[in-house]
């Protein structure tokens, strides 16, 4: 994936976070420079795929906006109006074909960015941080999801995380005992990942489904 790619859904993801809002002016070039930690080339090639795309709109004189009919915005509001049982069940189907790829596609590189966001989860169930572990544990996925090869199959399923970012915000009474007991499961998945190894990544995954993560 080029830089500019990266950039590119850096962005989506900020706007459906809420971060850029529908209709509101982006950051200059120098302050999203600084908030992607990129040169101004990679911000313009990105700005210029989104606008080409319709999801940025550049007026010249005045900046660019977030376009406000963009599907974009709109994807994560129909999803939370759907049953959690079908957005866990859709979440399962893409999430098995994702550890597929990344099994099969992954770079050294991103291996290494799994490791790390398997450790920062791993942190914070020892600092007994519901928040913090429920962000660590969608990194992890996400990070997989990114080793996988397939922006767009990555970029759909960071819309179901947010849902479940909500469902985990919905537990945090059970505190972090839930991710504590199936935290060796993601391990393993780490490494069948990690070692090429398909039909052992697949079947962990499934033991992580069982579980409800």
């Amino acid at each position: 994936m080029k830089l500019y790619d990266k950039i590119v859904s850096r962005i989506k993801e900020d706007i459906n976070t809420g971060k850029f809002k529908a209709g509101e002016k982006i950051p200059a070039e120098p302050e999203l420079m600084k908030l992607y930690t990129v040169g101004r080339s990679t911000i313009r090639e990105a700005v210029k795929t989104l606008a080409m795309s319709g999801i940025l709109q550049v007026q010249q004189g005045s900046g660019t906006f977030v376009n406000t009919n963009i599907q974009d915005v709109s994807i994560e509001q129909r999803l939370r109006r759907a049953d959690f049982d079908e957005i866990n069940s859709v979440r399962a189907l893409l999430e098995k074909e994702i550890v597929k790829l990344a099994t099969l596609n992954h770079t050294q590189a991103q291996i290494i960015e799994i490791e790390e966001a398997l450790e920062q989860r791993k942190v914070a169930i020892h600092a007994e941080n519901p928040q913090e572990t429920a962000d660590a544990d969608i990194k992890f996925h996400m990070a997989i999801a990114h080793a996988a090869g397939n922006t767009v199959l990555s970029e759909l399923y960071y819309s179901f995380t947010l849902i479940l970012r909500s469902f985990f915000s919905a537990r945090e009474v059970q505190g972090i005992s839930h991710f504590a007991m199936n935290h060796h499961l993601h391990e393993q998945l780490y490494k069948a990942i990690k070692s090429g190894k398909v039909n052992q990544s697949q079947a962990v995954l499934q033991k992580i489904l069982d579980n409800n993560y």
